[in-house]
């Protein structure tokens, strides 16, 4: 069965230019990887609501600005049971530094923590992080603010 939805995901980004991404687990895997905030808009929810929703179960992060879209891309992959057709967005988030509070049960279970990353960890990372272009995406928008039209791209697996 092929789950269609539309996600968004925020690149928090500090003034010291780290970056906040989350280690997750599928359902039943021992398979393990790195993404940036945020899921999957719930059946009437905006973007706007969608944002603020994710962030405040997977964070505790209430008081934020939306800012520009960076990228996007249509993301095909598997979770537990269910085959997701996953259209997302990425957004930057300017933050303070802060320490992230799960308070959904359900996003806890599927989360096993959060690291402050530098564009340079991220280029130099060895572990799994979804998109593998997340250092590009980060050093484009430093160097040169949001694209004039965001970037789209297909990809398939995690």
């Amino acid at each position: 069965m092929i789950v269609d939805r539309y996600a968004v995901r925020a690149v928090l980004l500090t003034p010291q230019e780290e970056i906040l991404l989350m280690r997750i687990h599928g359902p039943g895997s021992g398979k393990r990887w790195w993404i940036t905030p945020g899921g999957g808009l719930e059946p009437g929810e905006s973007v706007e609501q969608g944002f603020r929703r994710e962030l405040r179960e997977e964070l505790g992060l209430l008081d934020f600005e939306i800012g520009p879209r960076v990228w996007r891309r249509h993301h095909t992959f598997d979770w537990g049971e269910k085959r997701i057709s996953q259209r997302e967005e990425y957004r930057i988030v300017r933050v303070q530094r802060f320490e992230p509070r799960i308070s959904d049960p359900i996003e806890a279970a599927a989360i096993d923590c959060f690291r402050w990353w530098s564009e340079a960890a991220l280029r130099n990372c060895e572990e799994e992080l979804t998109p593998l272009s997340l250092a590009d995406i980060v050093a484009n928008f430093l160097a040169n603010g949001p694209p004039a039209v965001p970037q789209a791209a297909g990809s398939r697996g995690n």
